[in-house]
């Protein structure tokens, strides 16, 4: 997502405390915190627990977007799931409480090193061997990724609103445009021509955009505004990887395109995505069409965001489908927490 907050205002007091406060107040559930050294590098997680004992189920790993995102924004998806299953969140590199490298180049920045980062991340917490993965926009993306190599740990994989081609991503943005009225997609079309994506005209218009086809909740989610708010300040790794705008798609993903590969998944997949997405039913569709069985759940009143603009859905719809996964007598990997 463009680094433009969709608020016209702040993302009100005390953001960051309530978000430690949800994740830390489960109900008594285990919290655990640490980083992980891989390669020279280092990467932050959080894992949360049902409350005093283990869940019997492999845990959930949970992807954050962007690229350039925080994992704040998905901790509603680990409350609501937390206290039947052990989930993981992190920061990926360059982002948040992990290592940033903003002196890097911009061909540092390639799904590979990210690919490589989740692979340390389970080895670390010791649960290679039995795990979940979701992920949302970018970081389904990145799910796909890891499930073409056919990790033998892998049990299923869970892609919320992300998508298989970056041109076919960039088609159907540019179609989303297209249809906007003229006074918010002739500024974005104007300013974007000009390079002038600072201009305020161009971030309200784009903020229009946001409010069609990111999120259409109201008000908008405390964790999305804080997460948005902290791209903001920190735009080098979306800009290496995506470009300047979620219209202008200039950066390493932009030829980044999975379809060849999708034949190679061997493990159940689900695909969530709203009708009003910004990743468009067209853009998931070729996921559905690439993986043998996978299964395609819209959600018709959400955009990009279905864990925060229809969340109890979201979380019956994906936790149907994991309890589908565990086969009898499944025991979990707990991870470890090592700091």
């Amino acid at each position: 997502m463009r680094h433009v907050c969709p608020c016209a205002g702040g993302a009100g007091p005390g953001v960051s405390e309530r978000v430690e406060a949800a994740l830390t107040a489960l109900d008594g559930a285990t919290v655990t915190e640490g980083t992980v050294d891989w390669q020279g590098r280092k990467t932050w997680y959080r894992v949360v627990g049902p409350p005093g004992r283990s869940s019997g189920r492999a845990p959930l790993v949970i992807c954050h977007g962007g690229p350039g995102l925080i994992h704040d924004y998905l901790a509603p998806v680990a409350e609501s799931m937390s206290a039947n299953r052990t989930c993981v969140l992190y920061d990926q590199i360059g982002n948040g409480r992990s290592e940033h490298h903003g002196d890097a180049p911009a061909g540092f920045w390639t799904p590979e090193l990210f690919v490589e980062e989740l692979q340390a991340l389970l080895g670390h917490l010791g649960i290679a061997d039995g795990y979940h993965l979701l992920g949302h926009s970018w970081g389904g993306m990145l799910a796909l990724e890891l499930a073409v190599r056919r990790p033998p740990g892998l049990r299923s994989v869970v892609v919320a609103d992300g998508f298989a081609s970056s041109r076919t991503y960039r088609e159907e943005v540019g179609r989303l445009v297209s249809e906007l009225p003229q006074g918010i997609r002739e500024p974005i079309e104007r300013h974007e021509a000009a390079g002038t994506t600072n201009s305020p005209e161009y971030q309200a218009a784009v903020r229009a955009f946001y409010g069609r086809h990111v999120c259409r909740a109201r008000p908008v989610p405390a964790e999305l505004l804080r997460t948005l708010q902290y791209l903001d300040a920190n735009p080098a790794v979306y800009e290496a990887m995506m470009g300047p705008s979620e219209f202008s798609m200039t950066g390493t993903l932009r030829g980044w395109d999975i379809r060849d590969r999708l034949d190679r998944v061997e493990v159940p997949v689900l695909l969530v995505s709203g009708r009003h997405d910004e990743v468009t039913p067209r853009a998931v569709e070729e996921i559905q069409r690439g993986v043998l069985g996978a299964e395609w759940v819209l959600f018709e009143e959400s955009s990009h965001m279905p864990h925060l603009e229809e969340p109890v859905a979201f979380r019956e719809v994906v936790e149907t489908f994991l309890a589908r996964q565990s086969s009898p007598g499944e025991t979990a990997v707990t991870p470890a927490g090592r700091g």
